[in-house]
């Protein structure tokens, strides 16, 4: 269960997030939408705490505050948009890194079990044939899903997304979105993720957050969500009638 108690972030005076609770029981997964700027992506900086913020979140009772960065790794992982590579590992390697968190030491004696997890992590995303690669000569495509196995090999129970379909085609886009979902389902994690594209954000969760100028704007159920005008509130534009008639020009074909 995560716990959100209180949280308020400020960056150089100005206010990124004021005040947001929130409960999440495990296998609730939830989606966080809403426009630039709004706090989306400083939320899952707090709770995987890679910054300071006011106010308390909990892991299973247990304030994220208080554990060790390993300890928090086993619970938390994030799968981010796809960023420049400051090293040339071959996708094994990368893959590998993920295992850090259950070991003593940075991937030293690296034991039977670990090697055997990352080449079913690979196998699971389909790049098992791609091991010995090197993560420069790969798609974008392929280096996400690289980096999707290692956050599978990883293991934490709560996987954060931070716009991970950004910089992809649109059917990777679908692709990973869709494998997420079943994963989640199927390995019972639980999944925040933080997506621009409202119709993947809610084909990958029926829980949605939207955030608007660093306060909870609304918590509910994607199906209420559309039936209400929130979502013409919060960006300023009748979504559903774009919606429509961007649908009536593939319906005229």
């Amino acid at each position: 269960m995560i716990k959100i108690e209180n949280v308020c972030v400020n960056y150089n005076k100005v206010q990124a997030l004021n005040n947001i609770n929130l409960n999440l029981h495990n296998g609730q997964n939830l989606s966080i939408i809403g426009p630039n700027g709004c706090g989306k992506t400083t939320l899952l900086k707090c709770i995987c705490n890679n910054i300071d913020f006011k106010g308390n979140i909990y892991i299973d009772n247990k304030n994220i505050k208080s554990l060790k960065r390993k300890e928090l790794a086993k619970k938390v992982g994030m799968l981010s948009q796809l960023m420049s590579i400051s090293f040339n590992y071959s996708v094994f390697d990368t893959v590998l890194m993920g295992r850090y968190v259950h070991q003593d030491k940075f991937l030293i004696n690296n034991s039977k079990k670990d090697i055997d997890i990352v080449k079913k992590s690979l196998e699971t995303v389909g790049l098992l044939e791609y091991k010995n690669r090197y993560i420069s000569n790969l798609s974008g495509g392929q280096l996400q899903r690289v980096f999707l196995a290692r956050l599978i090999a990883q293991n934490p129970d709560i996987i954060l997304l931070d716009e991970p379909t950004n910089h992809l085609d649109f059917k990777y886009q679908i692709e990973l979105i869709q494998f997420l979902k079943e994963w989640a389902i199927k390995e019972n994690k639980t999944i925040i993720g933080v997506i621009h594209d409202i119709n993947l954000a809610m084909l990958l969760t029926d829980n949605i957050l939207i955030l608007q100028n660093g306060n909870i704007k609304c918590f509910d159920k994607s199906e209420n969500i559309l039936k209400s005008n929130i979502l013409n509130e919060v960006y300023n534009i009748n979504i559903k009638d774009y919606m429509i008639n961007s649908l009536k020009k593939w319906e005229k074909l």
